[in-house]
C-alpha cells in the first residue's frame, strides 16, 4: 500500500466491514492487473546500502523522480516518503529498509504491465545513476547485516519495528531485508473470490519455489533457496500464513472479516499523527477500547482499510486479491509473476483446471509444502512428486489461460511469452537461487560481490 488512508465515515456494524470487501466485486470487463515490485538500492561504489538523507540518498532519489514524473509527494512528519500519480493510478513507496517499490497502475494486459515496469526502471536509472545508485533484484538483502541496513522515516514502520520482536523471530528481517514481486487481481463475486483465493493459497508455495531468489545472508550462503520464504514462517503468525478457514467450501467475505477483527492493530491516524494501537484488536477497537486513549477514538472506514493493509497472509484479501508468495527478482520476473497468476485465474477454463488440480489438497499438505519450499525450492516433494513436475502441469494451465485471453501486442504476440522465465526454471530444474549458489562456489570465487553486477537493474 503506497500510503495510509483517511476516510472519516464511522463504522457502526460488522456488516459494513463485510460490505466494504464485497464492493470489490467487478464485472469481468473491469478486471485489471496491478503489479508491485520492490528492489534494493545500493551505491555502485562499494555495494553499500543507501541511507534516507544526504545529497545522494533516498530522499534525493524521490525528489528527482518527482521532478521527472510530476507525481504528488507523500509526506510523513515532514519527510517525503513516496509519490502518487495525480489520479491515484500508480505510486512509488519506500519499504522500511529503503526498498524502492513501484505500485503499478491497474492495467488491462500483461503487455502494458511489462511496458510500465520497463518505463519505471528507465526513469529510475535516469535519476539514480548521477547519484551513484543502482538497484538489486533479489528476494533478500545478500550482504548487509540488519544493523547496517538503513531505516526510513515512516511513522508506521516505527510502530512495527517496536512490535515485531514481540510476536515472531524474523519480523525485522521481513521488514528491512526482503523484497517481493506481487500482483493484485480482481474478482466478480464472492464465489469467484473464494475460488481464486483457494486456488492461489494452495499454489502460493509453488510460486515461492519458482521465484526462489534469496540464497545469501550477511555475505554468504544461508542454506536456503528462499530466505524470504523462510522469514515468513515466523514473522507474526496471527496475521500471516495460509489461513485454514479459507479452505472451507463455504468461505466468504464474512469469514475474512471475522479473522481480521481479532488480529491486533498497528495504528490509527488522527490529525496526521500515528497512534500505536498494537495492544488492541480491531474488534476491541469497535467495542470502545480506544475511546479514552486516542483522539476521536471511534473506528472509521479509513481505520479498517489501513488495518486490512497490515495483514500479511500468503494471499491478502482487500477489494482485490494480492498474490504475496514470490521473491523479488530480475526484471523478466516482474512480468512473469503477473503472467503466472493472470493465466491461472483470469480465464474460466484455466481456473476450472487449476481448481480441479488442487481440489482435494488439504490445509496440512499445503502447509507442509510451504514449510519445505524455502530450503528445497522446486526439489521439494508434494504427494510423492517433486514440485518441478507440479510446476510443469500448472504452467501448462497458465499458458492455456493466457492463450485463451488472446490479447496481442502490436507485433501480434500474445501474453504467453511472459511465462518464459518460469518455463526455463522447469526445463533446467534450477531456480535463480540455485544458479547463484553454483556461481558463488565456482566463477564468483566465494565472493558475494558479483551479485551486485549480475542481478542489478
Amino acid at each position: 500500500m503506497a500510503r495510509d488512508t483517511t476516510d472519516f465515515r464511522p463504522i457502526e456494524t460488522v456488516d459494513e466491514l463485510v460490505d466494504y470487501l464485497a464492493q470489490g466485486n467487478k464485472p469481468r470487463a473491469d478486471w485489471r492487473i496491478g503489479t508491485e515490485h520492490e528492489k534494493f538500492p545500493f551505491y555502485a561504489d562499494g555495494n553499500s546500502p543507501v541511507p534516507y538523507g544526504g545529497e545522494n540518498g533516498i530522499k534525493a532519489l524521490l525528489e528527482g523522480m518527482q521532478r521527472v514524473l510530476g507525481w504528488e509527494p507523500i509526506i510523513d512528519a515532514g519527510n517525503i516518503i513516496g509519490l502518487v500519480e495525480p489520479t491515484g493510478s500508480g505510486a512509488i513507496s519506500l519499504e522500511p529498509g529503503g526498498q524502492f517499490e513501484l505500485s503499478g497502475a491497474p492495467l488491462e494486459t500483461l503487455h502494458q504491465t511489462c511496458r510500465e515496469g520497463n518505463a519505471h526502471l528507465a526513469q529510475l536509472r535516469q535519476i539514480a545513476e548521477p547519484l551513484g545508485i543502482r538497484f538489486l533484484g533479489l528476494g533478500g538483502s545478500p550482504k548487509w547485516t540488519l544493523a547496517e541496513t538503513p531505516k526510513m522515516p515512516k511513522s508506521r514502520y516505527d510502530i512495527m519495528t517496536a512490535y515485531m520482536p514481540k510476536v515472531g523471530s524474523q519480523g525485522l528481517d521481513m521488514m528491512y531485508r526482503t523484497c517481493t514481486i506481487q500482483v493484485n487481481l480482481d474478482f466478480s463475486s464472492e464465489t469467484d473470490m473464494r475460488r481464486k483465493m483457494q486456488v492461489s493459497l494452495k499454489l502460493q508455495p509453488l510460486s515461492t519455489a519458482l521465484f526462489a531468489n534469496s540464497p545469501f545472508t550477511d555475505g554468504r550462503p544461508n542454506g536456503l533457496k528462499s530466505w524470504r520464504g523462510e522469514i515468513w514462517r515466523d514473522t507474526d503468525n496471527r496475521r500471516s500464513g495460509l489461513l485454514p478457514f479459507c479452505f472451507s467450501p463455504d468461505f466468504g467475505f464474512a469469514d475474512y472479516v471475522e479473522w481480521a477483527l481479532d488480529v491486533p492493530m498497528y495504528f490509527v491516524i488522527r490529525d496526521d499523527r500515528y497512534h500505536d494501537c498494537t495492544h488492541v484488536t480491531f474488534r476491541q477497537f469497535m467495542d470502545g477500547a480506544l475511546r479514552n486513549s486516542v483522539p476521536d477514538g471511534v473506528p472509521t472506514m479509513g481505520d479498517w482499510a489501513n488495518h486490512l493493509s497490515t495483514l500479511f497472509p500468503d494471499v491478502r484479501l482487500k477489494r482485490f486479491l494480492e498474490m504475496r508468495g514470490a521473491d523479488g527478482g530480475p526484471w523478466r520476473r516482474i512480468c512473469a509473476l503477473p503472467a503466472f497468476w493472470v493465466g491461472l485465474l483470469y480465464d474460466e477454463a484455466a481456473l476450472d483446471a487449476a481448481e480441479a488440480l488442487t481440489a482435494n489438497w488439504s490445509f496440512e499438505e499445503v502447509g507442509a509444502m510451504r514449510d519445505a519450499v524455502p530450503r528445497e525450492g522446486i526439489d521439494a516433494v508434494f504427494r510423492g512428486h517433486g514440485l518441478r513436475e507440479m510446476a510443469r502441469e500448472v504452467l501448462s494451465i497458465a499458458q492455456m489461460g493466457l492463450k485463451n485471453r488472446n490479447l496481442r501486442n502490436q507485433d501480434g504476440y500474445d501474453e504467453t511469452s511472459f511465462l518464459s522465465p518460469l518455463d526455463e526454471v522447469v526445463a533446467r530444474g534450477t531456480t535463480s537461487a540455485d544458479e547463484m549458489i553454483g556461481a558463488f562456489h565456482t566463477r564468483w570465487g566465494g565472493s558475494i560481490e558479483p551479485v551486485f553486477l549480475e542481478y542489478a537493474y
